[in-house]
């Protein structure tokens, strides 16, 4: 008999190797290469495939019943609206996130809420705490409910055991890294274990019906750990982020398949559990009565939601031959780009001092939408001048000094006059359609100056 060979291919570029390695070989991929077993014949040549008669014959599109992948809410509103309106019934959900940022708080919250407003249980599997390390949490952040029932056991095979004896309709697994699949090889964590758990609690959900939450590390990258297939094999991949030293939370959809992958969730974490934010944007404003020199403020848009922030700019006289340039919460390299515009093409001379840029909130602003609030926070401070009260600036700002056109406009400006600004700074093109803001048309950084006051007397 033909001794069978295992082979060992990349899940990304299907490159085959002999044996199993971290790293593709051929596109640099890590954690996707898996292991398969092909058929081979007798003669050592793969046998050919025999049909088999199906258990479910193939139905129209038009029979099937769509109402099964019906989202069910969770109670967490920001969630929800994450998700895509609620959790599927034999879906698969994938939370990953740094340690500590509050992911077993947020998915014990909806356990509790789950049977809370149902007349269902839900299973909490922890697999890296004690069942009385979970209880004061619980108590701390009143998740306590009868029809939640907590177990602290790291084996699949017991924990599957504890599924038929509860019948949940929830069942959160804290966290997948942490479990054993005693019928499996490797260590636990590792890629083959990880794989095994992940499979088998993904056959679980959809044989059963029951929702699967399951909670997940990340590498230093801020990827999420273990091989490639498990976000593959999973429904839903969340990524749960923020600074331990603020309160703020984001939950990011980075795969869903019941609804945009673009949608993100607000909370807020607190001593007494985590809270949903549901108008983030008054946490990166600093309200005040009046303007203030070297502030701006533009709307960002994270995924779909639009968030008003605040730029501020600061600029002091230096005598140290290499003035500092510190920034926060923005892209280092775009705030030097539009240092460099506004010296060059608007006659602003900031070489000689120090220039500081940050945000407000913790808020982050990576995008080129922010580039004309940057300029303009930094000139107000370099010229001790304030914008005037109630504008909002929105534009990229090129290395010709021009004003570029944005995405989602009309968005951003109805946020921003939903919280009450009544004018804006806008790229040229830009309509003033189903808005009351008075809109000044800017085409270049210099125009921009001058329609702010802020240009050189």
């Amino acid at each position: 008999m033909t001794k069978t060979k295992a082979v060992y291919r990349c899940s990304e570029c299907a490159h085959e190797v002999a044996k199993w390695v971290g790293k593709c070989p051929a596109c640099g991929s890590w954690g996707t290469v898996d292991e398969s077993l092909p058929t081979v014949g007798a003669a050592g040549v793969p046998a050919a495939r025999k049909a088999m008669l199906p258990s479910t014959a193939a139905a129209p599109i038009s029979r099937i019943d769509s109402h099964t992948t019906t989202a069910r809410s969770t109670g967490v509103s920001e969630l929800d609206r994450v998700l895509g309106g609620g959790i599927v019934a034999g879906s698969v959900i994938l939370l990953s996130g740094e340690p500590g940022v509050g992911k077993s708080t947020l998915l014990l919250e909806v356990a509790h809420r789950w049977a809370r407003q149902r007349d269902e249980r839900a299973l909490y599997v922890t697999a890296e705490e004690s069942a009385g390390q979970v209880r004061l949490r619980a108590d701390r952040t009143g998740a306590v409910h009868d029809r939640v029932y907590l177990a602290a056991e790291s084996d699949l095979s017991i924990l599957l055991g504890h599924v038929d004896q509860v019948k949940p309709t929830l069942l959160v697994v804290d966290s997948v890294q942490t479990m054993l699949a005693t019928d499996s090889d490797g260590v636990t964590g590792g890629v083959t274990q990880v794989r095994a758990v992940t499979a088998a609690l993904t056959s679980l959900a959809k044989t059963s019906g029951i929702a699967v939450l399951l909670v997940g590390h990340v590498t230093k990258d801020g990827a999420v750990a273990g091989p490639r297939t498990l976000e593959h094999l999973v429904d839903v991949v969340l990524q749960f982020e923020g600074d331990k030293n603020s309160t703020l939370r984001m939950v990011r959809g980075i795969k869903n398949r019941f609804g945009s992958a673009e949608e993100v969730g607000c909370f807020e974490l607190h001593d007494d559990g985590i809270a949903c934010v549901t108008d983030p944007s008054g946490l990166f404003l600093h309200h005040r009565t009046d303007s203030v020199p070297g502030t701006a403020v533009t709307v960002a848009m994270d995924g779909k939601r639009p968030l008003v922030g605040e730029v501020q700019g600061l600029t002091v006289d230096t005598q140290v031959p290499a003035p500092r340039r510190a920034v926060s919460g923005l892209d280092y390299n775009r705030v030097a780009m539009v240092l460099a515009v506004l010296q060059s093409r608007c006659g602003l001379y900031v070489g000689k001092q120090d220039v500081y840029a940050a945000t407000v909130g913790g808020m982050r602003l990576t995008e080129p939408a922010a580039d004309l609030a940057i300029a303009l926070a930094i000139a107000g401070a370099a010229r001790d001048t304030a914008l005037p009260p109630g504008w909002v600036i929105l534009g990229e700002v090129g290395l010709a000094g021009e004003v570029r056109r944005i995405t989602a406009t009309g968005r951003r400006l109805a946020e921003a006059e939903r919280l009450g600004f009544t004018n804006a700074v806008v790229p040229p093109g830009v309509t003033a359609k189903d808005t009351g803001m008075t809109l000044h048309e800017a085409s270049s950084l210099r125009a921009a100056l001058r329609l702010a006051g802020l240009s050189k007397k």
